[in-house]
């Protein structure tokens, strides 16, 4: 694989997201989504964009930022997976338009979101709790609790990939960062230049939730130390969600860090191996995608640089994906 030297060269920031039937992409001035509709025509929506770390100093500071772009990214993602949902399933869009099914989508999410603070938070501390006893033990415990998220995690991904529409979206998915390997290596962005490319980028959002659940572990268990030593007091379950919730932005803010660091310094071995078990997890959440697959990435690649893009096709620049 070509390599680009970070002498002399510029540093961008390139993201992505795959979405239903195409790809997002994010450059530093705008965002744009690159749908198949089905007609097979690839339609494209482009969005200038700002970051508030660029805006306001504070959401610049290390950690703070984290969960800043973390905000902006979801807020991005569910937009323009909507986008890409109304083009890829445009008979389906026509019956949510309804004051109804508008009400029912927003409780879909809710009840989405309840949902994954059960299974992902709650329920690894009860298991832990009532299966091991390890309530007074902030090591034992987090570790108990982490050990069980991160199974849990695992079994949610292999679940959904087994369905049919997501297994289409993880490929588009491989596609995306293909394109972003290609471009970072300053390749003409061909289909056939693309496609030697590898479908495990380091700094993707699959290795962010890794590192973020290593993260929790540690950062829970200091926190239980401290309130423990202080209070003097047993822990329980319900103690602990009353500390460890509010505390999210900081785990979020510093998987941030960790990912920014570790994206820079993959040269260095001890790095590389701390970054493995993020890809290894990348087998799971990208596939192997097709040439229209391909082509809908670069499309959206395209759109999101605009009228510049014949200042950046060519490569000479270091990307730095922030998913």
């Amino acid at each position: 694989m070509k390599k680009t030297s970070k002498e002399n060269k510029n540093t961008i920031l390139v993201g992505g997201q795959a979405v239903m039937e195409g790809v997002m992409m994010r450059t530093p001035k705008a965002y744009a989504t690159a749908v198949r509709n089905p007609e097979g025509e690839i339609i494209t929506e482009r969005k200038v964009f700002t970051s508030l770390t660029k805006k306001k100093k504070i959401c610049a500071w290390p950690v703070i930022r984290g969960f800043v772009s973390m905000i902006e990214s979801m807020k991005i993602g569910m937009e323009t997976i909507n986008f890409s949902a109304d083009i890829a399933f445009p008979e389906d869009a026509k019956k949510e338009k309804s004051i109804w099914s508008r009400i029912g989508g927003m409780l879909t999410t809710l009840f989405a979101f309840a949902l994954g603070i059960g299974l992902f938070v709650v329920a690894p501390m009860w298991i832990t709790e009532k299966l091991f006893g390890l309530r007074d033990s902030a090591g034992w415990f987090n570790i108990s609790a982490g050990a069980f998220r991160i199974i849990f995690f695992l079994l949610y991904l292999v679940i959904i990939s087994l369905m049919k529409d997501i297994r289409r979206l993880f490929a588009y998915h491989g596609a995306e960062h293909k394109t972003i390997y290609a471009f970072e290596s300053g390749e003409e962005l061909t289909v056939e230049n693309i496609k030697k490319y590898s479908r495990f980028h380091p700094r993707c959002g699959t290795s962010f939730l890794f590192i973020s659940m290593i993260n929790i572990i540690i950062i829970y268990a200091v926190l239980d130390a401290i309130v423990i030593s202080v209070f003097q007091t047993s822990l329980t379950v319900q103690t602990r969600l009353l500390y460890h919730l509010p505390f999210i932005p900081v785990v979020i803010g510093i998987g941030y860090e960790v990912l920014k660091f570790s994206s820079r310094n993959l040269d260095k071995w001890y790095i590389a191996w701390l970054a493995k078990p993020g890809l290894w997890l990348q087998r799971i959440t990208t596939r192997e995608p097709d040439e229209g697959m391909i082509e809908c990435a670069v499309t959206a690649l395209q759109s999101g640089f605009g009228d510049e893009w014949e200042k950046y096709k060519h490569g000479g620049f270091i990307a730095e994906a922030i998913e």
